[in-house]
């Protein structure tokens, strides 16, 4: 089913990725984790439709976020980053998912991996840990290339001091800033040792990001102990679309 949602605000996060809030009068609600597959429509009848997470955590507004980071090849991503205008209207099929969700009844601690705009779908598991005024221990590593691409800057830099703190730990790809300890790269096993969750204590793990950066990352988690089956994945190809 296909529902007509309202654009109301609109806010750059970096200088290619927007994000948009949508009110959605018949929206049903939604679990943190989940997407929605948003569809335009030319003049001419041609249609193109990609999946986008929900940024936003579960609330009685009716109200849904998504951030879209602009492709160059996107048949979809180009309009919402550079065209869309509050009071535009868009078309929305969703929430989709129910495995790659967080759900407030959940207390054991939660390790987040995002990779680039990977941060999307953890960012409202966090949202909705606040939200339900959960004391949840959660912890995130981010990997992004440079510091000029962080998504949600102010409010991760917010987190750890929050009554109930959030663990925000970076690896930077490509540039780093000033002073920071560590060289560019890729995430690696020192780094998945040193700021994710020990596997004693059977951490649930959610992976966001392109297919093989959740491969490594998956892999790497799973060296250092964590059992597979507390690994939950979501990938998402050179379009962007979620797999």
């Amino acid at each position: 089913m296909w529902r007509v949602g309202t654009t109301v605000a609109l806010h750059d996060e970096t200088p290619t990725a927007r994000t948009i809030t949508l009110e959605i009068p018949d929206w049903r609600g939604h679990v943190a984790g989940q997407h929605v597959d948003v569809r335009l429509t030319a003049p001419d009848g041609y249609s193109a439709a990609r999946s986008y997470s929900i940024a936003s955590a579960p609330n009685s507004e009716r109200r849904v976020e998504l951030t879209v980071e602009r492709l160059p090849d996107g048949e979809v991503s180009p309009y919402l980053t550079q065209e869309l205008a509050v009071g535009d209207r868009l078309e929305l099929r969703g929430p989709i998912g129910g495995w790659f969700v967080w759900r407030s009844h959940q207390t054991e601690p939660i390790q987040l991996v995002a990779g680039g705009s990977g941060i999307v779908p953890l960012m409202a598991m966090v949202r909705a840990r606040a939200s339900a005024g959960s004391t949840a221990p959660f912890r995130l590593l981010y990997s992004v290339r440079e510091p000029g691409a962080v998504f949600y800057r102010d409010e991760l830099q917010a987190l750890p001091d929050h009554d109930h703190p959030v663990s925000v730990a970076y690896a930077y790809t490509r540039a780093v800033p000033k002073e920071w300890p560590r060289p560019p790269g890729r995430i690696d096993a020192a780094l998945i040792a040193n700021t994710t969750w020990p596997s004693t204590l059977a951490p649930t793990c959610y992976i966001c990001g392109p297919t093989s950066f959740v491969e490594s990352a998956a892999g790497l988690l799973t060296a250092c102990g964590n059992s597979p089956d507390k690994i939950r994945t979501e990938r998402f190809g050179p379009t962007g679309d979620r797999k």
